[in-house]
């Protein structure tokens, strides 16, 4: 007997005539479409849409999001994404009627609230990062890769410069060639040595005048603080070129030291990972970046500007004190509608106000506090290839597993569900064989990261084949992800 709480598509679920919703009747005169649009724009038969009651449509996705893992339900170890609990004290915040109601064709005269609170947000991740200027713009953390890249291409074609190359560490992000080659630019890749860190002499026999930018992500995606950085930084400085940080994983260093003290020209946030908001599902999300003060005139427009007080008085008697500035003639232009997720800016704000700057450098002690101990754990189980000691994350590798045990990281993940913890990353970085990247994040309690490993560790002793076809408690197993990219199938057959 089928199981009723199994989730059918809606298109199964429909019979002809069902309504969830029920229009009063028309109060003007009705009219045939073909009237009041264009033949071009009217379909020859109606869509195709599910017929359906409101029960119907609200136990569908509730049931749907019953099967979710998300971090209010469950642990969720993502290496390199940061995936922790987000305050609701701040989404509360940021769905405040003065907040969320407004519009962005409203005057700036009518917005000086949230104008305020952007132009302070501006503010204090310039400090962060020390930096000098920032775009709150961005869409996403490679959005902001993207933007800041295209930052650099307008400084070089403003100095004459013809630069093409854009240099990347082998274990980045993968984001970082692709924005690098949307940007213009040729990506050429730099080998990182056996303990993780970039080869120094890679990097110096790669260096010239065509090198345009070297992306880093430091502390990198395999939990390391790159000891070298300030040479690299100096050495690319060297031959006109300039630094951009992936700020990917500043949830390690918060408050402990910046971007721009060390080297970087360039960094974009991930505000839902570092600070607060959605992390997920297809968005929203956010990207903001920071520069140095010779890249500022660059920037996306418009940045909120506070005016000065010689400007207020020659203005009369009230004029705005915070306004959107689109007056800036070097700049690459708009890269995202109106002024951005407004949203999850403001959830970052509300974190940031929160914690202030004794309690963001509290955020990234914690992080690398719960991963070394995280880590000290794990190494007795699966080897960890680069170091005793790691940032927010590290990477265990399940490669020697694999050869005795025919158990692949892949399995391991799987099983980890059944035991109600949501995977960690797996197969990245691609520098370590059958990677397991695992990043516990600073809101999680010792009693959770014990849990884990003890979990981990049943698991390692368990029968491989039980491993094999795991998950076993949930709704779907194991589906072939390549043939359902391919050849998804959008409805069950006709029985």
């Amino acid at each position: 007997m089928k199981n009723t709480q199994d989730t059918e598509l809606l298109f199964d679920l429909s019979r002809p005539g069902r309504r969830a919703a029920r229009l009063p009747a028309c109060d003007v005169p009705e009219r045939p479409l073909s009237e009041l649009l264009p033949s071009t724009a009217l379909a020859q038969t109606p869509p195709n849409l599910p017929e359906l009651s409101e029960p119907q449509v609200v136990r569908h996705f509730v049931n749907l999001s019953t099967q979710n893992m998300s971090v209010d339900t469950h642990f969720y170890p993502l290496g390199s994404c940061t995936m922790k609990y987000n305050p609701k004290r701040n989404e509360r915040a940021a769905s405040l009627p003065g907040l969320a109601d407004l519009h962005p064709y409203q005057p700036d005269s009518t917005l000086q609230g949230i104008l305020q609170i952007l132009y302070e947000l501006q503010e204090m991740l310039q400090e962060i990062s020390g930096l000098a200027a920032c775009s709150l713009q961005p869409a996403a953390g490679a959005h902001g890769e993207l933007a800041a890249l295209l930052v650099a291409s307008a400084y070089f074609r403003d100095l004459g410069q013809k630069r093409s190359i854009v240099l990347v560490p082998d274990n980045a992000h993968g984001t970082n060639p692709a924005s690098a080659t949307m940007a213009g630019f040729q990506t050429v890749s730099i080998k990182t040595t056996s303990a993780g860190f970039v080869d120094m002499a890679e990097l110096t026999a790669h260096l010239s005048e065509q090198v345009a930018v070297l992306m880093i992500t430091n502390p990198s995606t395999l939990g390391l603080f790159e000891p070298n950085m300030r040479q690299i930084a100096d050495q690319v400085h060297a031959v006109g070129g300039l630094v951009y940080l992936d700020g990917a994983n500043m949830n390690a260093i918060l408050g402990i030291t910046r971007p721009g003290d060390f080297g970087a020209d360039m960094q974009h946030y991930n505000p839902h990972k570092t600070f607060s908001g959605p992390h997920g599902g297809g968005g929203p999300g956010a990207g903001p970046i920071c520069v140095t003060e010779r890249l500022a005139p660059y920037l996306p427009v418009p940045l909120v500007v506070r005016q000065n007080e010689q400007d207020l008085q020659k203005n009369g008697d009230s004029p705005p004190v915070y306004r959107l500035d689109f007056s800036r003639p070097k700049s690459i232009g708009q890269v995202r509608a109106f002024f951005g997720n407004v949203g999850v800016l403001l959830r970052a704000y509300a974190y940031l106000r929160t914690h202030g700057p004794e309690g963001l450098r509290r955020v990234a002690e914690n992080a690398v506090l719960n991963a070394n101990y995280l880590l000290s754990r794990v190494k007795t189980m699966l080897p960890v290839p680069q170091g005793d000691r790691c940032m927010h994350e590290f990477v265990a590798s399940a490669a020697q597993l694999k050869a005795e045990k025919n158990i692949s990281a892949m399995d391991i993940a799987k099983r980890l569900l059944d035991y109600g913890f949501h995977a960690p990353t797996v197969y990245f970085p691609l520098t370590v064989a059958e990677a397991i990247m695992i990043e516990p994040t600073e809101s999680e309690g010792k009693q959770t990261l014990d849990a884990f490993a003890e979990v981990l560790s049943h698991i390692l002793q368990e029968d491989p084949q039980l491993l094999h076809d795991a998950p076993h408690t949930t709704s779907i197993s194991r589906p072939d992800e390549v043939r359902a990219a391919r050849h998804p199938i959008l409805s069950h057959p006709e029985e």
